[in-house]
């Protein structure tokens, strides 16, 4: 069993959140010539499935989960899409669960403190 998340470990978390590019992030199905159906995760929401280049800015571009031509970027379970979703689902949902985890011990904090627990 794992030890509970310490305080510097979510300090490291939250530093990591806030140096990253901010959100929220989108998942994008860009498609051409050169990149062949490309599964990315975007700082801006698509347009549609299959944008072509040059309808896209490569710079709000943050990560990829699929790159088919030349195959640069690849999972060998095919599961680019769900890494893409899960990729810009955590760019919120990280800080959140990190003042969640806050938020509770600060309620247990005061509980064992009116209960007279000391830790």
């Amino acid at each position: 069993m794992e030890l509970p998340v310490r305080e510097d470990e979510l300090e490291e978390i939250e530093e990591l959140c806030s140096a990253a590019t901010p959100g929220p992030w989108h998942v994008r199905t860009l498609n051409d010539d050169s990149a062949m159906n490309l599964v990315a995760v975007s700082t801006v929401p698509g347009a549609g499935a299959g944008e072509r280049w040059p309808d896209f800015d490569h710079r709000d571009l943050v990560a990829a989960t699929l790159v088919q031509h030349p195959r640069y970027v690849d999972s060998g379970d095919e599961r680019w899409d769900e890494n893409a979703a899960f990729i810009a689902m955590a760019r919120d949902a990280v800080p959140r669960l990190v003042e969640e985890v806050r938020r509770l011990r600060a309620l247990l904090a005061d509980k064992d403190e009116g209960e007279g627990v000391s830790a």
